[in-house]
């Protein structure tokens, strides 16, 4: 049974109180809260068998090493990749993209060539792939997308063409929740050729992402999204595409052997994992992928679109509020705007109120922009999220419109 009350227990700071009250957090898709477990095993780490993984030959660099790695094989497992020889740790899915880009791209992309990406990408997943095409005298093509924010066939397939190198698209959206049929995407690029990655940062969060059944070449997410913690991420590759691709950073334990003369690099993925890893944060984040697991997908996905179904017809109840992005298939993120009122005067009165969500243009500027606004708010779910959160957005937001009707 999936109790949403009995996991709020698993995470400590849904314990606090701010000025007598609890917190309703609606920030889940910037990052999400820890459980426990992932705090404790980190801690553990530190406590028992904190060294560096790889280098010594001690009891605690032992421990650290099958530490790091067996969190290796959990990520593996997660995204159901053949071998952990296809999963590269980095800092966060940004530096995960830009591998991508400084290398396999710097390598592949020529005059001419084409990148397609979406109108609803993350600037993580455009910036690098714009600056790549700058570089190379490429062309990078945007596919638009409704003013529901659905994802359209038709416009997709009309800029995929045998210029096409490379389509990176998101696998949901941060501002408008849309959902991306990411394995159709993936088969319609793989008949003209062209390779295809994966922004998952929410998509992995919320659905299972399984790396065969999609096919996808590339795929990034961040563990402090996934309920693990920052300073961690994940590159997957398919390893015949790694294998081909010249490292990103150069240092200590990426190396083969090295003279003054020449350097010959390590096997993939270390070979992209230069210096001293972050393998207390990879064991976090494989602590927040195994909790998410045992509860079961299936009922986290029942979980949040009851909440999505439940926060759509409350929110509709707010005077002047507009929901932006509606698609039909749609995930536990709500940006909004409520008449004329900035997000920021927005966002104070609900943190008066104990409600917690984002404002801004979520780092995906140009889709704000095209749905036209400059900025708004946005509230986000995570698993641990309640009916509650959202009673207390709507009551924050009634006061809100009431405070600035009168003013």
């Amino acid at each position: 049974m999936f109790d949403v009350y009995k996991i709020r227990k698993d995470f400590p700071i849904f314990s606090e109180l701010v000025n007598g009250k609890p917190v309703a957090f609606l920030d889940s898709a910037a990052s999400a809260q820890k459980p426990f477990c992932v705090l404790q095993a980190m801690s553990k780490i530190y406590e028992t068998a904190y060294a560096n993984p790889h280098r010594g030959t001690y009891f605690f660099a032992d421990a650290i090493t099958e530490a790091y790695e067996s969190a290796r094989e959990t990520v593996r497992q997660f995204l159901n990749a053949r071998s952990t020889r296809e999963i590269v740790f980095t800092r966060n899915a940004t530096e995960s993209i830009n591998l991508v880009a400084a290398t396999w791209a710097r390598q592949n992309i020529k005059a001419g060539d084409e990148i397609l990406i979406s109108e609803a990408e993350h600037h993580a997943d455009l910036v690098p792939w714009q600056q790549i095409c700058l570089e190379k005298d490429a062309k990078l093509i945007v596919f638009p997308i409704s003013d529901s924010g659905d994802f359209i066939k038709e416009e997709f397939l009309k800029r995929l063409n045998n210029k096409t190198k490379l389509v990176a698209v998101t696998g949901m959206s941060n501002v408008l929740g849309t959902v991306f049929p990411i394995k159709e995407i993936t088969a319609a690029a793989h008949n003209i050729g062209a390779k295809v990655l994966i922004d998952a940062c929410q998509y992995a969060v919320h659905y299972p992402l399984d790396v065969q059944d999609v096919d996808c070449d590339f795929a990034a997410f961040s563990g402090h999204k996934t309920y693990g913690p920052t300073g961690i991420g994940v590159l997957y590759g398919k390893a015949e595409i790694l294998e081909t691709m010249a490292p990103y950073q150069f240092g200590g334990d990426m190396v083969d052997d090295v003279t003054f003369e020449r350097t010959t690099f390590a096997d993939i993925p270390a070979r992209f994992e230069a210096g001293t890893p972050a393998s207390v944060q990879a064991v976090g984040l494989a602590e927040g992928l195994k909790y998410m697991r045992s509860l079961g997908f299936d009922n986290i996905i029942r979980h949040e679109e009851a909440l999505t179904a439940y926060a759509e017809s409350r929110l509709l109840t707010v005077p002047q509020l507009k929901i932006v992005g509606t698609a039909q298939n749609k995930g536990g993120v709500f940006s909004f705007a409520v008449g004329k009122i900035h997000p920021q005067d927005l966002a104070f009165v609900l943190n008066k109120e104990n409600v917690a969500v984002r404002i801004g243009h979520h780092c995906a500027q140009p889709i704000v922009n095209r749905m036209g606004y400059n900025s708004l708010a946005r509230a986000s779910f995570g698993l641990y999220t309640v009916k509650e959160d959202i009673d207390a957005l709507i009551g924050a937001l009634l006061k809100a419109e009431k405070f600035f009707k009168d003013a």
